[in-house]
C-alpha cells in the first residue's frame, strides 16, 4: 500500500516518495524540518491512512535508550519482598514494556514513532543501532530475546538541534521537509478552513511571508503558527483593510503574538519597521 497523504494531511510528492521508499527498504525514515512542519503528524496520519496501530516514544533530554525497550522497577520489587507479596517470585511483574517492545510484539505490522531524537544525549542514537537494525533485543532480567514478529514502520523525527552519528544515519532513509510554498500552504489551510475567504487568505499569506522573510529572525513562524493566526483572524473578525494596511504599509500585523514567539524577534521586527518608515 502506497502512502499518498490523507484528507487531513497534505504530503508533498517528495515526502510521499520518501515514506514509500523507506517502507520498501524496511529502513527507519528520518524526518527533519523546521518545528511545526508536520513531522510528528506524519506518523499519526500514516497510521490512519494504513489503518495500523501507532506506538509513540517522545524523547526528552533525560531519556535513555533502555527506556524505549523496557524499565525494571527494582525498588517496587524490593518493597514487595519486604511485605511478603507473592508476585515478587515473577520478575516480569516489575518490567514495564517500552514503545519498542510493544511495537516488536504487536500482532500486526505497526508504526513506531521516535519523536525528536535529537533532544537526547549524543550517544542515544548509537545505543539503538542494534535494536533498530536487527529488530530484536535481549532482556537479562528475564533471560529472553524480544524479536519483532512483524517489522514495524519506523518514523524518527529531528529538529536538527544536534548532529546525529554517521553510523545511525547510514541505517536510515532521510528526508528534509522543505517549508511549503504559498500554493502548498493554501492547500494546507483549506484542510483547516475550507470556507475561508480567498482575499483574506491571500492577504494573510502575504503578511505571513513578510514576517518569515525578516533577516535575522530567530524563530520563523511555521505552518502551525499560520493556522493559529488564521483562527484568531477569523474569530476576531479582523477587517481586510487592517491586513492590507493601505494607510500604513509598514505596520505590525494584527495579533502578531501568534506569529512571533520571543521578544528578540518582536524587537527586531519593530526596529525594521521603524527604519522602513523613516
Amino acid at each position: 500500500m502506497k502512502f499518498t497523504g490523507t484528507q487531513d494531511y497534505i504530503a508533498s510528492d517528495e515526502l510521499q516518495l520518501a515514506v514509500n521508499a523507506a517502507m520498501t527498504l524496511e529502513k527507519p525514515l528520518l524526518i527533519k524540518g523546521e518545528p511545526g512542519t508536520g513531522k510528528t503528524m506524519l506518523a499519526e496520519q500514516l497510521a490512519q491512512a494504513m489503518d495500523k496501530e501507532l506506538f509513540q516514544w517522545h524523547i526528552k533530554s533525560t531519556t535513555k535508550a533502555i527506556q524505549g525497550l523496557y524499565e525494571y522497577d527494582a525498588v517496587s520489587r524490593l518493597r514487595d519482598s519486604q511485605l511478603g507479596d507473592d508476585k515478587v517470585h515473577d520478575i516480569a511483574n516489575y518490567i514495564k514494556k517500552g514503545a519498542l517492545w510493544q511495537a516488536f510484539t504487536s500482532a500486526k505490522r505497526c508504526i513506531l514513532l521516535i519523536d525528536e531524537i535529537d533532544k537526547a544525549d549524543i550517544e542515544f542514537p548509537n545505543d539503538l543501532l542494534l535494536e533498530l537494525d536487527k529488530m530484536s533485543f535481549y532482556v537479562p532480567e528475564t533471560q529472553e530475546w524480544v524479536k519483532a514478529e512483524h517489522r514495524p514502520i519506523v518514523i524518527i523525527t529531528s529538529n536538527n538541534e544536534k548532529e546525529l552519528p554517521d553510523a545511525f544515519l547510514r541505517r536510515c532513509f532521510f528526508h528534509y521537509i522543505q517549508f511549503p510554498n504559498a500554493e502548498e500552504l493554501k492547500q494546507i489551510v483549506d484542510v483547516h478552513f475550507p470556507n475561508l475567504k480567498p482575499r483574506l487568505l491571500e492577504l494573510a499569506l502575504e503578511r505571513f511571508f513578510e514576517v518569515r522573510d525578516v533577516p535575522g529572525i530567530k524563530k520563523k513562524p511555521s505552518t502551525s503558527e499560520l493556522i493559529d493566526w488564521l483562527k484568531l483572524l477569523v474569530a476576531e473578525d479582523i477587517p481586510l483593510d487592517v491586513l492590507q494596511n493601505k494607510d500604513n504599509a509598514n505596520a505590525m500585523p494584527p495579533l502578531y503574538g501568534a506569529l512571533l514567539k520571543n521578544e528578540q524577534d518582536m524587537h527586531l521586527f519593530e526596529k525594521l519597521l521603524f527604519m522602513a518608515r523613516r
